[in-house]
């Protein structure tokens, strides 16, 4: 009486019989890759739907010159409109889906509006920062002033020395442990440190002066 064959596949040229140790290998290492395809699709997946949760929050300027089609426009800004919670996550999953169609490019447009949008408080926040630097030198420091008008022109000197005179005399010292207390001199030579950087836009430029100036102090 004849063997029944034994059921299986070739691979490289070798009979895989099933069940055997090598076909459960064979398919735990298929089993693995499919695993992470699976896991890298639910990852791309999630950074889309959060893409398309961000483009709600991008200003018009940004969002319009997007090439992002009709259907997925409309999709956002329903989703906009849309106040019910539950109504608003099937929104959110189908601008996922829309999002899954765009193309590369698309995307990097995507991406780079949103950084840009991010760009502007940073660069705000640090110009404010900076403003509170040079005001805190020019009060402190007799010298702070004649670098601050010799890099800002512009600035009313006569103004601003005056102010910062006045802004000495308001300090008063407070309660042990507390800031002294400033008085409108105080906030006005700020206001005007902010507008000439903000003329200007060297933000960043007056922060790498006074670093190397207090580097020169040291």
């Amino acid at each position: 009486m004849s063997r029944k064959p034994k059921k299986g596949y070739f691979v490289r040229g070798q009979f895989i019989a099933e069940g055997s140790e090598l076909d459960l290998e064979l398919k735990r290492e298929l089993k693995g890759s499919d695993e992470a395809s699976k896991t890298d699709l639910k990852r791309e997946s999630a950074e889309l739907q959060k893409l398309g949760e961000d483009l709600l929050t991008l200003r018009a300027g940004l969002f319009d010159p997007l090439p992002l089609g009709e259907k997925l426009v409309d999709a956002i800004r329903e989703a906009k409109r849309i106040t019910n919670f539950e109504g608003k996550r099937r929104q959110m999953q189908f601008i996922g889906k829309l999002m899954r169609g765009l193309d590369s490019e698309t995307l990097d447009a995507v991406r780079a509006a949103l950084a840009e949008q991010h760009r502007a408080p940073a660069e705000e926040t640090a110009m404010l920062h900076e403003a509170e630097r040079w005001r805190d030198r020019l009060i402190a420091d007799d010298d702070a002033l004649g670098g601050w008008i010799e890099t800002h022109p512009a600035t009313d000197a006569q103004q601003l020395r005056a102010l910062v005179r006045q802004a000495r005399k308001d300090i008063k010292a407070g309660p042990p442990g507390e800031a002294p207390r400033q008085g409108k001199a105080y906030r006005d030579v700020f206001q005007i440190v902010r507008e000439q950087l903000a003329i200007h836009g060297d933000a960043d430029h007056s922060a790498e002066a006074s670093e190397s100036e207090r580097e020169d102090d040291a």
